[in-house]
């Protein structure tokens, strides 16, 4: 039997009746090798443990610890505190709040869950007792949330960076603060839509400059942390994965002598969850290359690449077939196997048609992430739903104005290379 047969249709079967992403990969490799007869069982024990023994890779834990320890050290009191500060009395203060916030919050978590489940959390309790309806609070921060993998650090961008080998880690993280931000104002002007439509009102008035100024300087060091970590890269000082390290004892020091709010019993706790959250996403990494391995293999990625080039597309028309093909791909796979299994396959016939590989990148990485926000497997959808206790059909209610931004600034990410080009180029990224 053909082997790429009996793996996708495999795959779709497992992902119907439910089994989790990296199962449904891990099982659907286990059966190809068993029917096709084509290779070893040993294969997937094999190509899993090869998929994950990476030197980059070492840098998702760290990051992910660095995340956990600014978070036990009341990082996220202080961030809110912060950005509250200069928007909260606005119309729609609250909103505005939330998607600074939580802006702020992803230079440090790299993860759309972390800040949905954490900061985001929060904030949609402070909306619900300022007035909002808890549906909207909810809505407005799985769409912010977005931004969690896009500005750096950023887990999916170092997975990506080891599928191709035409950009760097540090090309993708300098490359995602402009689209960030992007994202972050198209859902502040969801938000003043809206508030003002609800009459969703302010916050009392702007505290005084002295509390402003002490806010804000408390705030400083949990706000560097991006600084260093990229600031550091360019500097030559560390590679990405060290700059992983150095966030880890950033973090400590910042939460234990700081601000003083981590404590030594804490650690126990933080390490443990971190391990469970590594291991997570690990586990998601190395059953995605025991399932690309086939696929490589059995010669598919080639095959679609010389059929792409094939059909003689204009560069253009060729990124709105990948917009179309990977938004519907992302209601159905979750970034990480989706990156793992489709960058091989697709940014080679970017580079032959002449893309910005950088510029390649944040697409597809941006059209993935936001398949966390589309029923009816959106990873982010579900955690809401959970912290927020809204159920999943008012949520994608209030979802449909701000999937609507995120529509334009995918096009605008599309057709504006330079947004994900520029600020690259200009640090000496080619």
């Amino acid at each position: 039997m053909n082997a790429s047969l009996i793996l996708i249709s495999s795959v779709c079967i497992f992902l119907a009746i439910g089994v989790p992403v990296a199962f449904a990969l891990g099982l659907a490799t286990a059966a190809t090798l068993i029917l096709a007869e084509s290779y070893p069982l040993m294969v997937l024990l094999k190509e899993t443990f090869t998929g994950i023994d990476s030197f980059p890779l070492m840098a998702v834990p760290f990051f992910i610890l660095a995340a956990e320890l600014m978070s036990g050290g009341s990082l996220t009191e202080v961030l809110l505190r912060f950005a509250g500060q200069f928007v909260g009395h606005r119309r729609g203060g609250l909103g505005y709040t939330n998607v600074v916030s939580l802006t702020f919050f992803s230079g440090i978590s790299g993860s759309a869950l972390a800040d949905a489940a954490g900061p985001g959390s929060m904030l949609i309790k402070m909306m619900d007792k300022a007035g909002y309806d808890r549906s909207y609070a909810a809505a407005l921060t799985a769409s912010t949330a977005i931004v969690g993998p896009i500005i750096p650090p950023s887990i999916i961008m170092i997975i990506y960076a080891l599928q191709d080998d035409n950009v760097s880690v540090g090309s993708l993280f300098v490359a995602g603060l402009l689209p960030g931000l992007l994202i972050a104002v198209a859902m502040c002007a969801v938000n003043f839509h809206v508030s003002k439509k609800r009459n969703y009102k302010g916050d009392g008035g702007m505290p005084p400059w002295r509390e402003v100024l002490l806010t804000t300087w408390k705030a400083i060091p949990a706000i560097l942390l991006p600084v260093v970590i990229l600031g550091g890269m360019r500097a030559g000082w560390f590679t990405p994965t060290e700059a992983s390290v150095v966030a880890v004892f950033y973090a400590l020091v910042c939460g234990k002598f700081v601000y003083r709010t981590l404590e030594w019993k804490a650690l126990p706790d933080i390490l443990s969850r971190s391990a469970l959250l590594s291991a997570s996403v690990l586990i998601i990494i190395g059953l995605s290359a025991s399932f690309a391995w086939i696929l490589t293999i059995e010669n598919v990625p080639q095959t679609l690449a010389e059929w792409l080039v094939g059909m003689n597309l204009s560069p253009w028309m060729f990124l709105i077939i990948v917009n179309i093909f990977l938004l519907l791909f992302g209601i159905f796979i979750e970034p990480l196997p989706g990156v793992m299994v489709l960058a091989p396959i697709l940014a080679p016939v970017a580079v032959k048609l002449g893309i910005d590989p950088i510029h390649f990148a944040m697409i597809v990485i941006y059209n993935l992430t936001l398949g966390m926000i589309t029923p009816p497997v959106g990873g982010l959808l579900f955690v809401t739903c959970n912290v927020s206790r809204v159920p999943m059909s008012q949520l994608v209610r209030e979802l449909m104005p701000f999937l609507w931004a995120h529509g334009v600034v995918l096009l605008m990410l599309t057709f504006l290379p330079a947004l994900s080009t520029w600020l690259p180029h200009l640090w000496g990224f080619k």
